[in-house]
């Protein structure tokens, strides 16, 4: 399901930026005492009170400046105003309100979205400063007071803005569809490729009403089972792919991660790897989804007998941190590979669901503990006791050891390699949960 979207907007130099990192627990956004430095929207994924929601980061909106990179960061904040679904207006008790503060709380009025008024910088611990009531002149409701340097009062705004939230709607959905979301930065064929999907061999197509205002999701239905395709290429509508519409993809296609059980990354193999790529991807990899790296524009490409091979090699080290994604290459233009898609994603699926008996692993990890052996520091040897699975999608294991310090990164990739060996998991990240045993259990 597509996660809610909070926006944290307001004028430059209020602490927006301070408030987004404290709202999500570590320092993403640059912090700086210079207005204009959050120039574009940061996203993270927020959770309060058991209710996960999406959190925007905007640069600061001055409503009467002509300067290009100040109009720019206003367009952005516009855009996410309008994808937000609750705004939080963030503004400085210190400054009081000021023209720029009633022309952005008019700007969010107008936008007819539920808004949340902070107002920040009220760091003493007590009752709030007689300056917050100015605030009421903003017509936004109770102001609620905060400190974004130190948490205060950030309770009961996010109570506030969970109350303004959509109401989370249960999913009835058919166990055997699997929901494939593609994804990729604009132009690379995502649209290309969900109408040569849908229609081929035959597929029965129908419409299904998207989760979000962004996505028109396309039921497909052959002889290798039922596949919903979120559809994130709706977004670029002109020739010309512009800075901003660029970022707003990131935050379509984050959404359609959250909802999809498969990450089809699209890559044209003309213009090759990108850091935007490598952002999408790391995000259905830190998610836990299942993926195939597809390189689209195949056809385009003069090719002799080692091309491909050379392609995915340059491929495999830029995706290093995703290795166990299979690749494809395709043309959604002539349908060249494109029938192989369906029995790949059902095939990536099936691995990301898979369950492994307790008795297959533990013989895994003794023929793997065996063959090399465990490391020591300072005459103390890592022991593995024991591996079981705790859950799937994706495959989670859970090991116990002696100490939980010894079991360097190195032997654990080593340990997820042998696993990989024996039972596949193509397609799939892995997770693994080391648990050290109680000394007296020892």
């Amino acid at each position: 399901m597509a996660l809610p979207v909070v926006a944290v907007v307001g004028r430059p130099n209020v602490g927006k930026s301070t408030l987004f990192n404290k709202l999500i627990g570590r320092r993403l956004s640059i912090v700086e005492d210079t207005p204009g430095v959050t120039r574009d929207r940061i996203y993270s994924k927020c959770e309060w009170r058991n209710r996960p929601f999406m959190l925007i980061d905007t640069g600061g909106i001055e409503t009467a400046s002509d300067d290009p990179i100040l109009k720019q960061m206003r367009r952005q904040a516009e855009l996410a105003i309008e994808r937000a679904d609750v705004i939080i207006l963030v503004t400085d008790v210190q400054c009081g309100v000021t023209a720029d503060d009633s022309a952005v709380a008019s700007i969010l009025q107008k936008s007819g979205k539920p808004v949340v008024l902070a107002v920040n910088k009220c760091d003493s611990i007590g009752e709030p400063p007689m300056e917050v009531y100015e605030f009421y002149n903003l017509g936004l409701g109770d102001p609620f007071p905060v400190s974004a340097a130190h948490g205060h009062g950030s309770g009961d705004m996010l109570d506030a803005v969970l109350e303004l939230l959509p109401p989370e709607e249960a999913e009835e959905e058919d166990e055997d569809v699997i929901k494939v979301a593609i994804i990729g930065k604009p132009n690379v064929g995502k649209s290309s490729l969900v109408n040569r999907l849908a229609g081929e061999d035959r597929a029965i197509v129908s419409d299904i009403a998207g989760t979000t205002r962004d996505a028109t999701d396309t039921m497909v239905e052959n002889e290798d089972g039922k596949f919903v395709l979120i559809d994130t290429a709706g977004i670029r509508k002109k020739a010309k792919v512009t800075e901003r519409i660029e970022h707003y993809s990131v935050l379509r296609a984050y959404m359609a991660v959250d909802r999809a059980d498969v990450c089809l990354i699209l890559i044209d193999a003309e213009g090759g790897f990108t850091e935007q790529d490598s952002k999408v991807a790391g995000y259905a990899h830190e998610q836990g989804k299942a993926a195939i790296i597809v390189v689209n524009k195949w056809d385009l490409i003069e090719k002799d007998g080692s091309t491909m091979k050379e392609y995915e090699d340059k491929l495999k080290n830029d995706f290093s941190f995703m290795s166990y994604a299979p690749f494809l290459f395709i043309s959604a233009k002539t349908g060249q590979r494109v029938q192989k898609l369906f029995a790949k994603i059902q095939e990536v699926y099936m691995q990301n669901c898979m369950r492994i008996s307790t008795g297959m692993l533990n013989d895994v990890l003794a023929y793997a503990t065996a063959r090399v052996q465990p490391p020591s520091d300072k005459g103390r040897r890592l022991k593995l006791y024991y591996i079981t699975q705790a859950s799937t999608k994706p495959p989670t294991f859970v090991i116990f050891v002696n100490r939980a310090e010894l079991f360097h990164f190195s032997y654990q990739r080593y340990i997820e390699n042998q696993i990989r060996s024996t039972f596949g998991l193509t397609g799939t990240p892995v997770r693994f949960v080391v648990r050290e045993r109680a000394r007296e259990e020892r």
